[in-house]
């Protein structure tokens, strides 16, 4: 296990600053990072060496969160605590400020785009999940704003292909919604973490969600449809979500990020206690009760918290991970099922 998880480099991502999330573009060429030195960058691969390709500045006034690329890779969006989510346009080598989304209260803690990339889906300290549609034209427009969380909401993800979004929040609690009559609606609310939900990720096929929180676990939840076989039970046409796997013991701290791949089927995380974890669902466990082992794990990936972990989608066993020290980690790993 030791050596099953590699670094391959290191970098300064945002001197003199935390660095808080990293996100590979849809083709896997390219990694944005924000942070707290309010700008974004995006880093691209030249021989065996990681380079500044772009610094996105004045867009926003304080710390920038999180980013999000477009499906399509055109665009980027950056959530930041200025309250405003910004969106960027790729354009040959550079990227130019399209146009500003305003209107949440407090920090926009995060910003996702739908599989179909006409939807983009915002949260923030506010409590509020908000649902923004694109059109032809590249204009945006709220369609909905869902209060149904009671705390700051930390994270949202869309499903891999269908317009369903999830989002995780302080309240201890994961919700689901969908699209019901032209407005946006809680579906279900996952319940059974003890503290903080700060990110979420679902895996290849959008059946199952991984969570990971505060108190040091990470939950899997599997979709149970209506009639399912396991007799698990449903409301009317709604699928049931139910927790199926919960690990627990191997995390000392908070556990900021969980990212799963969908070319492998490993899950990573980002820890509090410095550490980079990598998990693998072994191959005889049965679908229901899934048996998840640690298969990674590097004690000090960074001199300090980790934020964030991704995969990157085109290259199996390729990860990023970046951190309050500044530093950005490219890291390799080697499957060990």
């Amino acid at each position: 296990m030791k050596d099953s998880l590699k670094l391959v480099t290191k970098f300064s991502g945002h001197p003199d600053s935390r660095c808080w999330y990293v996100a590979w573009n849809p083709n896997g060429t390219l990694l944005a990072s924000s942070g707290g030195d309010r700008a974004i960058r995006i880093w691209g691969r030249e021989g065996d060496a990681w380079v500044c390709k772009s610094v996105l500045q004045d867009g926003h006034q304080r710390t920038v969160r999180k980013v999000a690329w477009s499906p399509c890779g055109t665009y980027l969006a950056s959530a930041s605590f200025d309250a405003t989510t910004c969106i960027w346009r790729k354009k040959e080598d550079d990227f130019e400020s399209l146009t500003t989304l305003e209107g949440h209260e407090n920090e926009v803690k995060c910003v996702a785009w739908a599989p179909s990339g006409s939807l983009l889906a915002t949260c923030s300290r506010d409590k509020s999940v908000w649902v923004w549609e694109v059109d032809e034209e590249e204009e945006y427009e709220c369609v909905s704003v869902v209060n149904s969380h009671t705390q700051d909401v930390k994270h949202v993800v869309w499903h891999p292909t269908q317009e369903l979004l999830a989002s995780a929040s302080y309240d201890n609690a994961v919700k689901l919604y969908h699209e019901d009559d032209d407005d946006w609606v809680c579906l279900t609310t996952l319940e059974g973490h003890e503290s903080t939900v700060w990110s979420l990720a679902f895996d290849q096929s959008g059946g199952r969600l991984a969570s990971c929180s505060d108190d040091r676990t990470v939950r899997i939840w599997k979709e149970y449809r209506p009639g399912n076989e396991q007799g698990v039970v449903c409301n009317g046409t709604d699928p049931t979500w139910k927790c199926i796997c919960t690990l627990s013991g191997y995390h000392t701290r908070t556990i900021y990020d969980i990212s799963w791949c969908h070319l492998t089927g490993a899950i990573a995380t980002a820890c509090g206690d410095d550490a980079i974890r990598v998990f693998e669902e072994e191959s005889s466990s049965d679908p229901h009760q899934p048996t998840f082992s640690l298969m990674g794990h590097v004690a000090k990936a960074h001199a300090q918290d980790v934020n964030c972990v991704a995969w990157n989608p085109k290259e199996a066993g390729l990860l990023a991970s970046c951190s309050d020290d500044g530093e950005i980690g490219i890291w390799s790993y080697q499957s060990q099922a």
